[in-house]
């Protein structure tokens, strides 16, 4: 028997995220997903008329790919892509796996190499399809987060499902204040840092892009950068995972960066000249995410955080950087993690991860739940 919030989860995603309609064309690229949820998601895709294309991917086979791929193959990889992702106007992607650190022996120059090529590919997905990008719950995810896999399911189908129409509705006034925004000032322990987002913009995330969702984002003005941030929640990137991530800013420009893996942090910011400047600014308030799991896309979204990006900046919220990198690292502050402030223009916005303006207060854990 199917688990009856498969189809609840499918139904969210065709209708609300990507909003399918007759005659869309959306592609499924599914990684460790049960077949009976896969079907379930085709299910829900015809019936709001669209044509579902489904590709199947595993975590261990990507690996090996990896392992030997070179520019010829990324290429033909690139362009294979590039051509079915033409063909499509929604894009839902589900990734599951069942080790985290599966890439980590993936040599780190094949990792660059191969994010460059493809990056043409992630660039027209963001920028010219509805899209959407989820886990999949597995035994690995659960002990990231120290919950049973039991418990572990239920969290999940609850953050993923919840009233994201709500949410939407309460974000519009933080939307509204940073788009008005020039100075921000970012305090908590070993962090210090000021930058503009003047004229940037910013963006609600309401479930339409991420599942779980919960930010509102904009970016820096490029070289307005400076200071210093601390982050303390861990992070995976490329396989590999950091703690306690330290990153020095002159002129938007990462000029020192530590972490417990030093020197795989700066072959990473070495990746290319942008992945050394910031394309990406956000504050999370999913009140259901309250503890870091290494897995972004809950982690981005912890009540009371705050996530810096050195890399490539949204289209959307766009101040010119371009990298193969994107990496969402997150400073949460609330007071057990040691607390701390953010100030737009003079104004104390938010303290020990609770908004302060009246208007923003429905942004808050116990007005959202």
């Amino acid at each position: 028997m199917t688990d009856p919030r498969f189809r609840r989860l499918a139904k969210l995603l065709a209708e609300y995220s990507t909003g399918l309609r007759k005659d869309d064309r959306v592609l499924l690229d599914l990684t460790e997903v049960p077949d009976e949820f896969s079907v379930e998601l085709i299910r829900a895709a015809r019936a709001t008329g669209a044509t579902p294309l489904v590709e199947v991917r595993h975590t261990r086979v990507s690996r090996e790919l990896l392992r030997g791929t070179n520019h010829r193959h990324a290429t033909l990889v690139r362009d294979i892509e590039m051509f079915r992702m033409k063909k499509v106007q929604a894009y839902i992607a589900i990734r599951g796996t069942h080790n985290a650190s599966e890439t980590s022996d993936v040599a780190s120059d094949l990792m660059t190499l191969y994010s460059k090529v493809l990056r043409p590919v992630l660039n027209y997905r963001v920028n010219r399809t509805r899209w959407v990008v989820l886990r999949w719950p597995t035994p690995s995810m659960a002990q990231a987060a120290n919950l049973s896999t039991e418990a572990f399911e239920d969290f999940y189908f609850d953050v993923c499902t919840m009233d994201y129409r709500k949410m939407a509705r309460a974000m519009v006034p933080l939307a509204r204040r940073m788009k008005k925004a020039d100075l921000v000032h970012l305090k908590a322990p070993g962090t210090d840092l000021t930058f503009s987002i003047k004229d940037i913009g910013a963006q609600p995330c309401v479930g339409l892009r991420n599942i779980p969702d919960g930010e509102v984002f904009s970016c820096p003005v490029k070289n307005s950068v400076n200071g210093v941030i601390q982050f303390n929640a861990p992070t995976i990137y490329s396989g590999t995972r950091f703690e306690h991530v330290q990153l020095e800013f002159t002129q938007g420009k990462i000029v020192k960066a530590t972490s417990s893996d030093t020197k795989r942090l700066n072959e990473i910011l070495d990746t290319d000249a942008g992945a050394r400047y910031v394309g990406e600014f956000s504050l999370g308030f999913n009140p259901y995410i309250q503890n870091p799991m290494c897995d972004i896309l809950f982690d981005e979204k912890i009540a009371g955080s705050l996530h810096l990006t050195p890399g490539q900046a949204y289209e959307v919220c766009d101040n010119g950087n371009r990298s193969a990198v994107h990496w969402d690292m997150v400073l949460i502050q609330r007071p057990e993690w040691g607390g701390g402030e953010i100030w737009f223009d003079g104004e104390l916005v938010r303290k020990d991860g609770l908004f302060v303006p009246k208007e923003l207060k429905a942004l808050n854990p116990a007005n959202l739940k």
